[in-house]
């Protein structure tokens, strides 16, 4: 089934550039030769759509194979990006049949059991069954209050500034052992640090270029980076945080002592998570001011694979009905049985304890959002007493979920 006029195919490698620079200036962006040729190594063209008028790409959309930390584990997901569509063919149904031919796809050939996006705007993929599984804490600190707590264990580590070239053979290691301990990582192939790691000048507006801070231990050992950059504002001075990572509470407490350490710079901007430990390790948590921000999206698209690749809290046998208009291969009941590691999932016809949409599924998957809250706001409806609070810490982790990349999830 088609929404749009427009047919959509994959797109030819000689087509490429123009249809980058396409979804680029959908955004109010620049692409230079540099920025295509980083994007072209981690496009896969195959999972790549358009759709054109008269020969001119006038839309797309991208898939990105990753693996993404969930509860538990690790699994395939698909990660949409480069989505875009030209200002003079909106409101056409481009979008839905995009968004249609994706997930019809990956269930169809059972490909990655969810989806996974970084929406510009908030309020567009609720409709495709996607919901917020992620917060990102957008902090500013008081670089002049930042005093740590009397008895902050600091370790015996050391820090150092490396070059590019140095650092990142260190930040893969580090990143690649950081990521398997938070729900919301997902891994980075080499095509994804180069983009990650470029540092084009005019992207940087009125901001140095990247450097690179690394935490050592006595023996040697690289516990924990930062990725910082120097920014100007009218009277102050302000150290952007890119990205932290770190192996040990110590090699977190001692990084964050580095950059409270810097020079003639007021402020330090940050997005980390939700419950970031930092404001507890200073004397005065209010030198930081704090606002949440959705981040990860996520749908499953096919429910009993991913609710099944996924671990829980507590032992459950649950039998969720599942409403999904978008990809209706999922509406319906479904029994959830976890106990331990182990969970299982498949349709059934027994009576429900729940009900719920996709997207709720979605909001929930990495225990971000919880059911409950979900259901104050009159979207999850307990059908059997008892079984809300229940799902609900079943479905919760000891950490909020949390998502570290930039803007364009499958490329960061």
């Amino acid at each position: 089934m088609t929404d749009s006029p427009f047919r959509l195919r994959s797109v030819l490698d000689q087509e490429f550039a123009p249809w980058a620079r396409m979804i680029a200036d959908t955004y109010g962006m620049d692409r230079s030769e540099e920025e295509l040729a980083h994007q072209r190594d981690a496009t896969d063209l195959g999972r790549t759509l358009a759709a054109f008028d008269g020969g001119v790409p006038v839309a797309g959309a991208s898939i990105y194979r990753r693996m993404l930390t969930v509860p538990g584990g690790v699994l395939p997901v698909a990660g949409i990006a480069s989505v875009g569509v030209a200002p003079t063919h909106r409101r056409r149904g481009i979008l839905t049949s995009m968004m249609r031919t994706q997930l019809t796809g990956l269930h169809e050939h059972r490909r990655e059991p969810i989806a996974v996006l970084r929406p510009s705007e908030a309020g567009i993929y609720g409709r495709y069954g996607y919901g917020p599984a992620t917060l990102g804490n957008q902090m500013r600190y008081d670089r002049r209050a930042m005093r740590f707590r009397p008895g902050t264990d600091f370790g015996e580590g050391t820090i150092r500034l490396l070059h590019a070239g140095q650092a990142r053979p260190i930040l893969e290691n580090v990143y690649d052992q950081a990521r398997t301990t938070t729900p919301g990582w997902p891994d980075r192939q080499a095509p994804h640090w180069a983009v990650r790691l470029a540092d084009h000048p005019h992207r940087r507006g009125a901001a140095t270029a990247l450097r690179f801070a690394v935490h050592q231990e006595t023996d040697g050992r690289a516990t924990g980076y930062a990725l910082y950059r120097h920014s100007s504002e009218p009277d102050a001075a302000v150290v952007q945080v890119v990205e932290l990572a770190a192996l040990s509470r110590q090699a977190y407490a001692a990084l964050w002592r580095y950059l409270a350490g810097i020079d003639l710079s007021t402020w330090i901007d940050y997005e980390g998570a939700v419950d970031e430990p930092l404001p507890h390790l200073l004397a005065d948590p209010r030198a930081v001011r704090a606002a949440p921000v959705d981040r990860l999206w996520l749908r499953p698209v096919d429910v009993d694979r991913a609710l099944a690749g996924r671990s829980y809290s507590l032992p459950i046998d649950l039998v969720l009905d599942v409403r999904d208009d978008f990809c209706p291969w999922n509406t319906g009941r479904h029994r959830l049985q976890a106990d331990g590691g182990n969970a299982a999932c498949e349709p059934t016809t027994a009576p429900a304890d729940l009900r719920l949409t996709a997207a709720e599924l979605g909001a929930a998957f990495l225990g971000g959002t919880s059911l409950t809250t979900l259901a104050a706001a009159g979207l999850v409806e307990e059908l059997r007493p008892g079984a809300l609070p229940l799902a609900s810490a079943a479905f919760r982790g000891d950490r909020e979920p949390w998502y570290p990349g930039g803007w364009a999830f499958p490329l960061y």
